[in-house]
C-alpha cells in the first residue's frame, strides 16, 4: 500500500528560511537544501534570499532540465498543501520549456569568438603603441583601445558566468580567469557572487547589490532611512557625507562612473582576502596578481608621469562606458524593499528592468544588456538568442498586462538622470535631519 502524502503550508515552509534550516518548494514538492547551501554552484545568496518559499520559477530560470534529476536526494518526503500556480508563471515556464526544445539555449553563435578576436587584436596593439611607439595622443589611443578590451572582457565573464560559452567547463573557467581576473584585474569569483544575488533580487534596495552604491548614489528617498544591505551586511548609513554627495548625484553621476572601476578592484581584493568561502581562491588572486604586474609595468613605460595618469584615466573612462550600461537597465525601474518572492519572479523582473532599443547592428556595443528583460526572464540564453526571443517576452507581457519598459540609449540616459536628481532633491530637504558635517554646512549656507 502507497504511503500517504505527508503536506505542510505555505506558512509552516516560511518557517525554514535560514542557514542550518533552509528548505524551498519547487512544483508542489518541499526540499532540504540545508546543506547544499554550502556546496551551491551559485553560491549560497540565492537559496538564501529565497529560503522558505516557492522557488520553482528561479530554479526554471537559471537551471538546464539536466538538473531536475538532482532533486529527488533533497526531498524531504514534504508537498506544500496549497501550492498554486498563477497563469503569468505557467505561461512563463510553457516560453522556457519551448526555448528549450527549439534549442536555443545550446546555439551559441559566435559572438564569444568574435569578441575574443578582437581582444586578440586590440591588447598587442596597445601594448605595441606604448613601447614601441612615440606621441602623446597615439599613446592615448592606446589607453582608448585598453578601455574597449576591458569592455570587451565584461562581455565574456558575464556571459560565462550565465552559461557555459566554451566546449568545456575548464576552458570556460580558464577563458573567465584569463579574460577578468589577468586582463581586467576584477575576480570572476566576485562578480558571480555579486551578480547573482542581482538576478535573485532584482531591484530590492536591501537585497540587490546592484543598487547599493551608498554614500555616491540614491535612486530612492527610502535609502535616506538607512537601510540595512542584507548583502554586504552593514547598514548604508544616510548620514551628513551621504547627503552631501547625493545631493549632487545628478552632476557627479558620469565622473564617478568614469572611475567605478576602483570599486571593483578594490571589492575584487576585499573577497579574496576576505574569510568567505570563495571557489578557486588561489587562481583568483594568481590571475588579479597577472593584472597588477603588467598593467603598471605597461603603464611605466609611458615617457613620463603626466602621460602615465593620463593614460589610466583614458582607459578608466573609456570603459566606464560600460559601467554606465549596468546602470541604465535598472536605476529608473520600479524598485521595492524587502526580500525577492518566488511567486512574482516574473513580474518582478519586468518591472526591474529597462531594455534599450537599437538596431541589430550595435548589439555588439551593448553587449546583450540592450535585452535586459529577456536576459533577466532567462539567463542562460546566449547573447544572439536574446534579440529572437524579445518579441515574445513582450507578448506574454502585453497578454497579463504588465509594463514591458523601453527606451533609446539617450533617453534611458536621460531617464537615469532624472532619477538620480529627483532623489537629489529630496535629501536637500533639511526637514529630515542628520548628523552634522562641516563640509554640508559650508557649501550649503545662505545668507
Amino acid at each position: 500500500m502507497a504511503e500517504a502524502k505527508r503536506y505542510i503550508t505555505s506558512e509552516e515552509l516560511k518557517a525554514h528560511n535560514k542557514s542550518g534550516d533552509l528548505w524551498i518548494s519547487i512544483q508542489g514538492k518541499v526540499y532540504d537544501v540545508s546543506e547544499w547551501v554550502n556546496h551551491h554552484p551559485g553560491g549560497e545568496l540565492p537559496l538564501l534570499n529565497l529560503a522558505g518559499q516557492d522557488a520553482t520559477d528561479a530554479f526554471v530560470a537559471y537551471h538546464p532540465g539536466t538538473a531536475w534529476q538532482f532533486l529527488d536526494k533533497f526531498f524531504n518526503g514534504f508537498y506544500l498543501k496549497d501550492y498554486s500556480v498563477s497563469q503569468v508563471s505557467k505561461d512563463y515556464r510553457k516560453l522556457v520549456y519551448e526555448f528549450s526544445k527549439m534549442g536555443l539555449f545550446e546555439k551559441k553563435g559566435h559572438g564569444v569568438f568574435i569578441s575574443m578576436c578582437f581582444m586578440a587584436v586590440m591588447f598587442p596593439l596597445s601594448v605595441y603603441g606604448v613601447v614601441c611607439c612615440e606621441g602623446f595622443w597615439l599613446h592615448l589611443l592606446c589607453a582608448a583601445l585598453m578601455g574597449f578590451l576591458w569592455i570587451q572582457s565584461g562581455w565574456i565573464g558575464h556571459d560565462s558566468g550565465h552559461y557555459q560559452v566554451m566546449l568545456t567547463p575548464k576552458l570556460n573557467r580558464f577563458v573567465q580567469i584569463l579574460s577578468g581576473n589577468c586582463l581586467a584585474g576584477i575576480s570572476i569569483g566576485w562578480w558571480k557572487w555579486n551578480h547573482n544575488a542581482h538576478h535573485i533580487a532584482c531591484n530590492s534596495l536591501d537585497y540587490d547589490p546592484d543598487l547599493q552604491h551608498m554614500p555616491f548614489f540614491a535612486v530612492s528617498s527610502k535609502f535616506f532611512n538607512s537601510l540595512t544591505s542584507c548583502f554586504y551586511d552593514r547598514t548604508m548609513y544616510f548620514d551628513s557625507v551621504s547627503r552631501f554627495l547625493v545631493s549632487n548625484q545628478h552632476w557627479t553621476f558620469y565622473p564617478v562612473m568614469c572611475f567605478a572601476r576602483i570599486n571593483l578592484f578594490a571589492q575584487s581584493i576585499i573577497l579574496l582576502l576576505s574569510k568567505r568561502k570563495v571557489p578557486h581562491r588561489v587562481q583568483e588572486l594568481f590571475g588579479l596578481l597577472v593584472f597588477w604586474i603588467w598593467y603598471p609595468l605597461l603603464v611605466s613605460c609611458l615617457p613620463n608621469w603626466m602621460e602615465r595618469v593620463m593614460f589610466v584615466v583614458v582607459s578608466f573612462s573609456v570603459t566606464g562606458i560600460q559601467h554606465v550600461q549596468f546602470c541604465l537597465n535598472h536605476f529608473s525601474s520600479s524598485i521595492y524593499v524587502g526580500p525577492p518572492s518566488g511567486n512574482d519572479w516574473f513580474e518582478k523582473q519586468t518591472g526591474g528592468t529597462l531594455d534599450i532599443e537599437c538596431s541589430s547592428w550595435m548589439d555588439w556595443f551593448h553587449g546583450g544588456l540592450q535585452f535586459q528583460v529577456a536576459h533577466h526572464l532567462f539567463p542562460r540564453l546566449p547573447r544572439c538568442q536574446l534579440r529572437k526571443v524579445s518579441p515574445f517576452v513582450k507578448e506574454l507581457c502585453k497578454k497579463h498586462g504588465l509594463p514591458y519598459s523601453s527606451a533609446t540609449f539617450l533617453q534611458a540616459n536621460a531617464m537615469t538622470i532624472r532619477t538620480l536628481r529627483n532623489a537629489a532633491l529630496q535629501a536637500r530637504d533639511f526637514t529630515k535631519p542628520v548628523p552634522k558635517n562641516l563640509v554640508w554646512e559650508a557649501v550649503n549656507t545662505h545668507g
